[in-house]
C-alpha cells in the first residue's frame, strides 16, 4: 500500500459518498421481514437527508420496539446537527415509553437525552439523567451509557474518572464481544492521553480503534471522531502531512452525513495544523469553517474552542491586538460556568502571551496567574498516576484479597504445633522420595538429551531439504524463463524467483545456525538486499545504508517480513531508478518498544508516479501481497513520497 493508492481510494470513497443518496424507505419497510435496518448498525447506505427521511417514515413501523428504536436513533443522531431538536425528540421518546410502562426504552431515550444535554453544556443535568438511566437499561446498553458519562467527566476536567469509564467500556466490550464498544473505548483513551501530552500512547490507542472500526465497515460518527483523534496525536508528534490525510478523510465522512459537531472539531485542529506549518491563509479558511459549523449546531463549547484556535493563529502572525480581541471573545462564549478547564487554561495562557507581546505586562501577569491556577487543577500531581492505575485497580484488589487470605492461613498453621510436626514428618518422607526420583530422572534426562540431539539433527536435515527443494523451484523458474519471450512474463517469473529465494534463505539460516526456532534478522536482510541487487545487476549503482538491530525473530514473523522487504526492495529497483539511474536505499529494522518492530525502506529515487495504463487501480499482486502480510503480522504501513519514497511499517511482536 502506498500514498498514491490511499489518495486514489479516498477519492473513490468521496465520489461514492457524493453519488449515493438512499431514501428512508430503503431502510424502513413495514412489509419486510426486517422492517428497520438500523442506521450505523446495519447500514450506512444513505445520504445527507437521512434524518429528515427517518423522521417522516419512522411512524410507519407497527411494533412499539421498532418504532422506539427508530425514534431513538433519530433523537441521538440529531445531536450532530441540531441540539435543541435532539433534546426535544429524546424527551418525547421518554414520555412515550413511560406511557407504555416500558422502562427499558425509557432508559435508552434518557441516554440520548443525556448526550444532547452534555453537548448543550448542561453537564450536571446530563450526569443526573444518565445515572437515572443506569437502573433501567440492559447490560448491552451500558457501553453507550458509560461512554456518555465519560464525556461528562472529561468536560468537567475529571480526567481520571473519564479514563475509568473508558476502561469500563473496554471491559464490557470484551465481555459482550461488542467490537464497537472496544473501538470506542480505545478512541476515548487515545483522546485522554492526547490531552495529557502522551501522544505516542495516544497514537497507539487511536490506531487500534481505527482498525476495529474499519472491521465493522461502517462510516459512523464515532469512526469519524476517531480519525480526528488520530490526526490530533499525529499533529502533536509533528507528523503534519499524515495528520492532514486523516483530517480530510474525517471531513469527507462528516460532510456526507452532517456531523456538524465533528466537522467543527476537525476544522479547529486544522487551524492549529496550518498555523504550525505557516500556511496562514488556509488556517484562516479553516477557522471560518470551524465557527460556521459551531454556529450551525449552536454549541458554545465548539465556538469557544474555534475562537481559541483563531486567537492562536493571530498570535503566530504577530497580530497581537487582534489575538487579544479574539481570545477575549472565546472567554465571553465560555462564561463563568464553563466546565472544561483544559481548554480554558489554554485561553489564559495565550492571552498572557498576547498581552506580553503588546507590552501590557499587568494584564499579562493577571492572565498568567489564572492560567497557572487552572492548569494545576487539570493536571493534579497524582492525576496521571490515577489514570494509569485505573486499569489495574481491579487486579490489585484481587491480589490484596489473595494475600490477606494467605496471611490468615499462615496464622492458623502457626497456631497448630501438631500440624507442624506432621508436616515435618511428611517432609522427611518427601526428601526420601525426591532422592529416589532424582536418580531416576538423571537416567531419563540422559535419554532425553540423546533424543533431543537426534531430533535437532533431524530438524536441521528437514530445513536443509526444504532449502534445497526451494532451490530446485528457483532453478525450474529460471529454466521456464529461458523458454519465454514475453518480457512481462519473464519479469513475473523473476519476481517469483526472488520470493522463493527470500524463503529459502530463512531455512538456510535455520539449519546453519545454532538456534532452530529463530532467525537473525540483521544478517538475513543484508543477504537478501545483496541478492536482489545482484539479480538486477545494480552492484555499484545502488548503495545501501543499513540501520539494522541485531535481533532474532521466529519463523512465523521472519518469513512475512522477508517477503515484504523483498517486495519493497524489488519495487525500488524497478521504479525508483529508471534508465539505470544511481542512488541509495536506506534499510532500517529495529525495535521501537518492547512489543513493536519498525521496518523502514527509503530510496532517493523519482518518488511515486501516476498509475500506468495496465494497472490503473494501483493494486498489483505485490501490493495485495504486502497488505495480506501486514495484516498477518498485525502491523501498520505508511507511505510518504517527496524526494524519493519512504515506506514505514510497524509490527507487533508475538
Amino acid at each position: 500500500m502506498n500514498q498514491r493508492f490511499f489518495t486514489f481510494k479516498l477519492m473513490v470513497i468521496v465520489l461514492i459518498c457524493l453519488g449515493k443518496s438512499v431514501m428512508a424507505q430503503d431502510f424502513i419497510d413495514p412489509e419486510s421481514s426486517d422492517p428497520y435496518k438500523r442506521v450505523f448498525v446495519d447500514t450506512d447506505n444513505f445520504g445527507f437527508s437521512y434524518l429528515d427521511d427517518l423522521e417522516q417514515n419512522y411512524d410507519r413501523l407497527q411494533q412499539d420496539s421498532l418504532k422506539f428504536a427508530a425514534l431513538n436513533d433519530l433523537a441521538y443522531y440529531w445531536h450532530t446537527r441540531d441540539l435543541a431538536k435532539s433534546l426535544e425528540l429524546s424527551r418525547y421518546g421518554v414520555e412515550l415509553a413511560r406511557k407504555k410502562n416500558d422502562f427499558l426504552w425509557e432508559g435508552r431515550f434518557q441516554i440520548s437525552e443525556g448526550a444532547a444535554l452534555l453537548r448543550m453544556e448542561e453537564l450536571e443535568s446530563a450526569e443526573q439523567v444518565l445515572i437515572e438511566a443506569l437502573s433501567k437499561v440492559k447490560k448491552p446498553d451500558l457501553p453507550h451509557l458509560f461512554t456518555q458519562l465519560g464525556y461528562v467527566y472529561e468536560r468537567l476536567s475529571k480526567i481520571d474518572r473519564a479514563a475509568e469509564y473508558a476502561l469500563k467500556v473496554r471491559n464490557l466490550g470484551y465481555e459482550l464481544n461488542d467490537k464497537k464498544a472496544i473501538a470506542q473505548s480505545y478512541s476515548d483513551l487515545s483522546n485522554l492521553y492526547w490531552k495529557y501530552g502522551d501522544y505516542q500512547i495516544g497514537l497507539t490507542y487511536a490506531l487500534t480503534s481505527i482498525r476495529l472500526f474499519e472491521e465493522r465497515n461502517l462510516n459512523d460518527m464515532d469512526y469519524d471522531f476517531t480519525l480526528y483523534v488520530l490526526g490530533n496525536n499525529l499533529m502533536s508528534l509533528e507528523r503534519h502531512e499524515e495528520a492532514l490525510i486523516h483530517f480530510k478523510h474525517a471531513i469527507s465522512i462528516g460532510e456526507r452525513y452532517g456531523f456538524y459537531n465533528n466537522l467543527s472539531d476537525i476544522y479547529i485542529s486544522l487551524v492549529d495544523l496550518y498555523t504550525e506549518t505557516n500556511r496562514y491563509q488556509e488556517a484562516e479558511k479553516a477557522g471560518e469553517e470551524a465557527v460556521r459549523y459551531a454556529n450551525l449546531i449552536d454549541n458554545d463549547f465548539l465556538l469557544m474552542r474555534s475562537w481559541l484556535a483563531i486567537g492562536r493563529l493571530r498570535l503566530y502572525q504577530g497580530r497581537y491586538s487582534e489575538a487579544i480581541e479574539t481570545l477575549n471573545q472565546s472567554l465571553q462564549v465560555a462564561t463563568e460556568e464553563f466546565g472544561d478547564k483544559f481548554y480554558l487554561y489554554q485561553v489564559y495562557e495565550r492571552l498572557s502571551k498576547a498581552y506580553a507581546k503588546s507590552h501590557k505586562y499587568k494584564e499579562a501577569h493577571f492572565n498568567l496567574a489564572i492560567y497557572d491556577s487552572l492548569k494545576k487543577e487539570v493536571f493534579l500531581e497524582n492525576s496521571q498516576q490515577r489514570m494509569i492505575l485505573a486499569s489495574t485497580e481491579t487486579n490489585i484488589e484481587e491480589k490484596d484479597s489473595t494475600i490477606r487470605g494467605m496471611e490468615e492461613r499462615i496464622k492458623r498453621q502457626s497456631s497448630s504445633q501438631t500440624l507442624i510436626s506432621i508436616i515435618a514428618g511428611l517432609l522427611l518422607v518427601l526428601l526420601l522420595v525426591l532422592y529416589v526420583t532424582y536418580g531416576n530422572n538423571k537416567k531419563k534426562n540422559k535419554l532425553l538429551e540423546k533424543q533431543n540431539e537426534e531430533k535437532e539433527s533431524l530438524l536441521k536435515e528437514i530445513h536443509h531439504r526444504v532449502k534445497n527443494n526451494l532451490g530446485i523451484v528457483s532453478s525450474l523458474l529460471d529454466l521456464q524463463a529461458e523458454k519465454i519471450k514475453d518480457p512481462k512474463i519473464i519479469q513475473a517469473i523473476e519476481e517469483s524467483r526472488n520470493r522463493v529465494y527470500s524463503m529459502s534463505m530463512i531455512h538456510q539460516n535455520l539449519y546453519q545456525g545454532e538456534n532452530l526456532t529463530s532467525i537473525g534478522m540483521r544478517e538475513y536482510l543484508i543477504d537478501l538486499s545483496k541478492h536482489i541487487s545482484d539479480s538486477f545487476g545494480a552492484e555499484g549503482r545502488i548503495a545501501y545504508n543499513y540501520d539494522l538491530e541485531d535481533m532474532e525473530l521466529d519463523v512465523d514473523s521472519a518469513i512475512p517480513m522477508g517477503l515484504i522487504a523483498n517486495e519493497l526492495l524489488t519495487n525500488a529497483y524497478k521504479h525508483a531508478f529508471p534508465e539505470d539511474g544511481k542512488g541509495f536505499i536506506n534499510l532500517v529494522c529495529k525495535r521501537i518498544s518492547d512489543d513493536r518492530i519498525l521496518l523502514e525502506i527509503e530510496d532517493n529515487g523519482i518518488g511515486l508516479v501516476e498509475f500506468d495504463q495496465e494497472d490503473k487501480n494501483g493494486r498489483g499482486f505485490g501490493t495485495e501481497l504486502i497488505e495480506l502480510l501486514i495484516l498477518q503480522l498485525d502491523g501498520s504501513i505508511m507511505t510518504m513520497s517527496g524526494n524519493g519514497t519512504r515506506v514505514r511499517m510497524e509490527f507487533a511482536l508475538d
